[in-house]
């Protein structure tokens, strides 16, 4: 099948959507949880073509947007410190601290690099050590898996030098905390790439605890639409449950190896989130067997507390509380050339979709 032309197909797009329309009896919310989401909703326009009843929100989806403040902090720390190579993925060196990002120290002087797996960190661990190289690792279950393999593989080469700074969180613990609440969701969109790791087993609890309907997602246009009308059929004649629309990718039971990895290497950990807050067991730290690694641990940074900036609203965004338009400065100082929130950095951050798709 060509995936591209068949789940693009405006006459199938159109064709679900009289379906909708025809099933709808009241007004419904749906919650997309995955930046990638957003960004196919915003880019095609689906949600304005979609029923009036039927509203959409952006959830927490992108892991650059939720990492608080005070890690971005903590990672400026590390990495002005001496004789430190400080890696990490392109956006999340854009995200401003209290003060300043990570490429102003870069600009300073720092040794501050982009990578674009983690074993590139490990590769640059192997080649300098008379250097202390740090890997700021983020994402969800998706990433999660190839930081733990790196620090396997530090493990093999005997690289004492290697550290991995974890800012790794997993989803279910943040969409329990939304849903306790008391939020006004009537159902999720959920993560394919994610589930592709997880399976669809994880969202078991929406639906058997709280009523709440879910559909596992890919992220072309007609699977958006097809996992919207699959959420009304529950909405309007039930019962609620978790229903995989994304089966040409995830699987049921999820991706056994990466999670057994995931599993040897990590342990969960209470977790800071931007605009949830403290989340119980929502984020994943290394097991003592590897705590020789752990950057938290080697540079001993101290807790510090941050500020979010004046007037932004990226936390109220994130729980999908408020619109991008609806923040202060969006657009008018908040830019992706200078984003104040985290949600203007990364290509899977709400405001800087709505930045670059918003059409009125």
């Amino acid at each position: 099948m060509d995936f591209k032309t068949e789940f693009r197909n405006k006459i199938h797009v159109q064709s679900a959507l009289k379906e909708m329309c025809k099933l709808i009896t009241r007004s419904w919310i749906i919650m997309e949880i995955c930046g990638g989401q957003t960004h196919a909703i915003m880019q095609y326009g689906l949600d304005e073509l979609l029923p009036k009843d039927i509203e959409i929100v952006h959830g927490p989806g992108c892991p650059v947007c939720v990492t608080p403040l005070e890690l971005v902090d903590k990672a400026i720390t590390i990495a002005t410190q001496p004789e430190v190579i400080f890696t990490s993925f392109g956006d999340m060196l854009r995200v401003p601290g209290s003060d300043k990002d990570l490429f102003a120290v870069r600009a300073a002087g720092g040794d501050v690099r982009v990578v674009l797996s983690p074993l590139d960190a490990v590769q640059i661990a192997h080649e300098h050590p008379e250097e202390q190289v740090v890997l700021f690792a983020i994402g969800f279950e998706t990433t999660a898996p190839a930081s733990a393999f790196a620090i396997r593989e530090a493990m093999r080469q005997n690289l004492a030098n290697f550290f991995l700074f974890s800012a790794h969180k997993v989803m279910p613990p943040a969409l329990r905390a939304l849903v306790d609440e008391e939020l006004r969701i009537d159902g999720f969109i959920a993560p394919g790439h994610v589930s592709s790791i997880t399976g669809t087993g994880i969202y078991r609890f929406l639906p058997e605890e709280y009523g709440k309907g879910v559909v596992v997602s890919g992220f072309e246009p007609m699977d958006m639409m097809l996992s919207v009308l699959g959420l009304v059929k529950m909405f309007e004649s039930g019962p609620p449950a978790v229903e995989n629309q994304y089966k040409r990718v995830v699987k049921n039971e999820g991706n056994r190896k990466a999670l057994d990895l995931l599993d040897e290497v990590f342990e969960p950990s209470d977790d800071l989130w931007r605009g949830l807050g403290m989340i119980p067991l929502s984020g994943l730290q290394l097991q003592s067997t590897f705590q020789q690694h752990d950057a938290r641990i080697h540079f001993k940074v101290p807790e510090m507390e941050s500020t979010e900036p004046k007037g932004c609203i990226c936390g109220e965004i994130l729980k999908g509380l408020k619109r991008p338009a609806e923040c202060p400065l969006f657009r008018n100082v908040c830019t992706p050339d200078n984003p104040v929130g985290a949600c203007m950095v990364s290509g899977e951050g709400s405001c800087a979709i709505a930045y670059k798709y918003t059409r009125h």
